[in-house]
């Protein structure tokens, strides 16, 4: 990952969003976001702009099977009980 983004960047980017009138937006950085860029997105109202940082990104991306190669799958088994009782 490269370095942080900082609120600076998350300000334009609501700047831009309210500039076209939306109520909502999405924030994707590969990297992470500074502590001053969390907060600052959480004091807004409009537009509400949600973060996700290279870590979120990687889980949604393992999440929905984006960009990802399945290595392997297990199977889990349980005991089944009634298998032993006697009719």
């Amino acid at each position: 990952m490269g370095g942080l983004c900082w609120e600076t960047r998350n300000s334009q980017v609501c700047g831009a969003l309210k500039g076209q009138g939306a109520n909502k937006g999405i924030f994707i950085t590969t990297s992470a976001f500074s502590g001053e860029a969390t907060s600052h997105a959480s004091k807004i109202d409009s537009p509400k702009t949600v973060l996700i940082d290279g870590k979120d990104l990687a889980q949604l991306m393992i999440e929905y099977s984006l960009g990802v190669t399945k290595l392997a799958t297990y199977e889990v088994k349980r005991k089944d009980l009634d298998h032993f009782i006697e009719d």
